[in-house]
């Protein structure tokens, strides 16, 4: 029972950190004004031949961080993450209608290195 509670106490502070990040970062509409719509393809998994299925993010523009720091999808891995917010801010300046973004998670699960990998697929539509 006690580690269940410990769990759900580093869950909840981990979901605070992340929203204060999300507070404290620049707004999207800010750092890429001609943006309109955003949406973004995740496939996750060991490798991104043998990925889990995809999710789909529609990001509302006019309120949304610009921040791209995502989950690992690896519900032991500690510490990790994939941040592809500096690459999809060049793609979105840019002016690219539709790229995508590999990234490597860089936490551990265990004593080992968790390896997960992330494919975002980007659409934007500009104004």
């Amino acid at each position: 029972m006690w580690k269940k509670a410990q769990a759900r106490t580093e869950a909840a502070r981990r979901y605070a950190e992340r929203l204060q990040l999300e507070q404290e970062a620049p707004r999207l509409r800010d750092r890429v004004p001609a943006l309109a719509t955003l949406r973004l393809e995740i496939t996750d998994g060991r490798s991104i031949t043998n990925a889990d299925p995809k999710h789909t993010r529609i990001i509302v523009v006019d309120t949304a961080p610009a921040l791209f720091s995502l989950m690992c999808g690896d519900h032991s891995c500690k510490g990790g993450g994939h941040d592809v917010t500096y690459a999809v801010l060049d793609g979105l300046r840019s002016g690219a209608t539709r790229f995508d973004v590999q990234d490597t998670c860089y936490g551990n699960v265990g004593s080992a290195q968790c390896g997960r990998m992330m494919l975002v697929e980007i659409t934007a539509t500009y104004r």
